[in-house]
């Protein structure tokens, strides 16, 4: 499959995992706010499901396209963060660090339930295999019930690798990534006020560890160590039992 077949391949198969994933993302956290008494998210019309409330023109389409056409590169991307006022907040600390982890609690749920998708998909059909398709390969099996099942497995197949790595990768402790905003919930007066003062520069410190991520091997190391391993396991667990114990 030549470089343009390639990526219109990947697009077909994991843009509408990636926009679940990040709409879903910014959907929870909107909605653990309001149960911690903010409403600003409803407000403002964010707390809803319908993408176009929460498409982020960079972040949400050019940022995944850049991500696709680099060789080697792994698929990142966020949408239009929903507004927080934790002045609404009854107790604004621990508050704070519920909505922050709704994000990624979010995805690695969702990564769980595509994972018992893809389990319930290969039960119903046995001899159905992912393993070309997800390569790029032409499908060989023409029933009909692949041909309607496989291109839900395999999105369901990426779905698991995409809500891993950014539910991870959002649980960087670095403000105003989910991570960061948890630990400054949690530490003391001080040292909570020193990290949060890094926020404005955050993005930057971010855009720092993906430009040297061959040097520091941060990201790195979530997505080959932490990624890879936890949705390996997932997918490994789904094809298990779908198969009865043999992956395909």
């Amino acid at each position: 499959m030549n470089g343009i077949g390639h990526i219109l391949y990947q697009i077909s198969y994991m843009g509408l995992p990636l926009l679940f994933a990040m709409v879903l993302h910014e959907y929870a956290h909107g909605w653990m706010a309001d149960k911690c008494g903010d409403p600003t998210a409803k407000l403002q019309g964010r707390l809803t499901l319908n993408p176009l409330a929460h498409i982020d023109p960079f972040g949400t389409i050019f940022m995944p396209l850049l991500c696709l056409m680099l060789p080697g590169s792994f698929l990142l991307g966020w949408a239009k963060p929903v507004p927080i006022d934790p002045r609404n907040m009854t107790r604004p600390r621990r508050d704070m660090a519920l909505v922050a982890a709704a994000g990624p609690g979010m995805n690695l749920a969702l990564a769980v339930g595509s994972a018992l998708v893809l389990a319930t998909i290969v039960t119903m059909n046995p001899g159905l295999s992912i393993r070309g398709a997800t390569g790029g390969a032409d499908a060989q099996d023409t029933s009909l019930s692949s041909v309607f099942l496989l291109p839900i497995a395999i999105m369901a197949f990426y779905s698991v690798l995409i809500n891993v790595f950014l539910g991870l990768f959002n649980l960087i402790p670095i403000p105003p990534l989910d991570g960061g905003r948890i630990l400054v919930s949690l530490l003391p007066s001080q040292p909570a006020m020193a990290l949060a003062r890094l926020e404005p520069y955050g993005m930057l410190i971010l855009v720092g560890l993906l430009v040297f991520d061959k040097e520091l091997r941060v990201i790195h190391t979530i997505s080959s160590v932490f990624a890879t391993g936890l949705s390996g396991t997932l997918l490994s667990t789904a094809l298990g039992l779908g198969t009865g114990g043999s992956a395909q």
